[in-house]
């Protein structure tokens, strides 16, 4: 089993943040956001606070030990990027977490920011973006479409201090899923081992996550997700995840101030929601969004889209009709956006015990020899993972040890001497 890594990481909220937040669990739209200067006070606060920008070391630890009178340092196993059994007492405070502050939006939205700068076009880590713990940084968190995701870090950050071993980027995509699933919605096969990057200079350039309100939403969608190597069906069904939360007309332009679903919380009261139960993951998104008959519930030009256009519609009217068919999609398509850009440590990733999926699918040459048959996205990401795990790329050829080339060329040399002789 793994031993304890703390992935090099400035803290943005210190400890003394540990006191109760009134925290709103409004998503707004996981992914469609404006700028709020209301948000951009708060950062300002935490950016004046002399607790703020400690440093989490990544330390390989070494053991020391005597033998015969002299020291000799014993380096220990390598750690991985998170450590198991920490990811597992995270996840429960998690839960705890969700109980009591009914941010289960929240935290799925930090999730999927984080994971949604991926750009598939960009080979190098980090400037790929994706899921790397990049949206810790003031940097990012100014971004307009990240607003008010101060509050879900303040809320995390707690669990960080208690867990060191567990890397920023981790933690964002463990919350994401455990709020999922503790909301009524499907498993998803997570795996962890996400490296964090280092600093704010690493975060991606704003612009990559998509707007609620663009003059052409299924083009603007098609031309974001697609950037992410997201298809029409993996668009359709994250779209779904709209069932939870709400939308703040004060930090986002959209949405009723409060509505009759909204005025009384749970969380801090107001805010327009897509869903009646919006706390509960089911497939009523689709179904409210297909009769469009109540004025209180929220229908954003990138909601309609998913009716509108001819190739979204197929699955939209799937998902309103089979709520076990949406689950079984939404799961793999929450999981492959986790992964997006992501580096881990181990290669193949950290499961869970309990996680589906656990074992990973099996590399057959004979499957792939006859060219009528292409790499499964899992295997692709599993080749992609253990090539950059040795500093290489897949487009790129490893870089050639010539040390070790002599060696072998005069191995060769003194063989075939050796035989021409005899």
């Amino acid at each position: 089993m793994a031993t304890i890594t703390g992935g090099a990481a400035v803290r943005i909220i210190p400890s003394a943040t540990r006191a109760t937040v009134s925290v709103s669990s409004s998503s707004r739209s996981f992914f469609s956001f404006s700028s709020s200067s209301n948000s951009v006070s708060s950062l300002n606060c935490l950016r004046l606070s002399p607790r703020i920008s400690h440093l989490f070391l990544d330390q390989r630890r070494s053991e020391v030990r005597v033998s015969s009178g002299r020291f000799g340092t014993v380096s220990t196993p390598k750690a991985f990027a998170s450590d198991p059994d920490q990811l597992k007492s995270a996840r429960e405070d998690i839960k705890e977490l969700l109980k009591t502050k009914f941010c289960h939006p929240l935290l799925i939205r930090l999730g999927w920011h984080d994971a949604g700068t991926y750009n598939k076009n960009i080979e190098e880590f980090p400037q790929r973006g994706g899921a790397n713990g990049s949206l810790r940084f003031e940097a990012e968190l100014k971004h307009g479409a990240n607003a008010g995701l101060v509050n879900a870090l303040k809320l995390l950050q707690p669990i960080k201090d208690k867990y060191s071993g567990v890397t920023y980027a981790d933690l964002f995509q463990l919350a994401g899923a455990t709020a999922v699933e503790e909301a009524g919605g499907p498993k998803i096969p997570m795996k962890y081992g996400r490296v964090d990057v280092t600093g704010p200079e690493q975060c991606p350039e704003e612009g990559r996550l998509p707007d609620a309100g663009p003059p052409s939403p299924a083009d603007h969608l098609r031309q974001v997700f697609y950037r992410m190597g997201l298809n029409d069906k993996e668009i359709v069904a994250l779209s779904g995840a709209h069932t939870l939360g709400r939308s703040r007309p004060d930090r986002s332009g959209w949405g009723k101030p409060e509505t009759k679903y909204t005025k009384d919380g749970p969380g801090a009261p107001g805010g327009q929601s897509w869903t009646a139960q919006w706390l509960k993951f089911d497939n009523s998104y689709f179904k409210d969004i297909k009769e469009k008959k109540d004025e209180d519930l929220l229908v954003l030009p990138t909601d309609a889209a998913l009716f509108d256009d001819p190739s979204f519609k197929v699955y939209a009217e799937k998902y309103a009709e089979d709520q076990e068919a949406f689950f079984k999609d939404y799961a793999e398509a929450h999981a492959k956006l986790s992964n997006l850009g992501a580096k881990f440590d181990p290669p193949e990733g950290i499961v869970l015990d309990g996680s589906p999926n656990a074992v990973g699918e099996k590399f057959v040459a004979a499957n792939y020899s006859s060219g009528k048959k292409e790499l499964s996205d899992a295997m692709r990401q599993k080749i992609r993972a253990e090539v950059e795990a040795v500093g290489g790329s897949p487009d790129k050829a490893l870089k050639s040890n010539y040390f070790l080339n002599i060696i072998i060329v005069i191995a060769v040399l003194a063989i075939l001497t050796s035989l021409l002789g005899n």
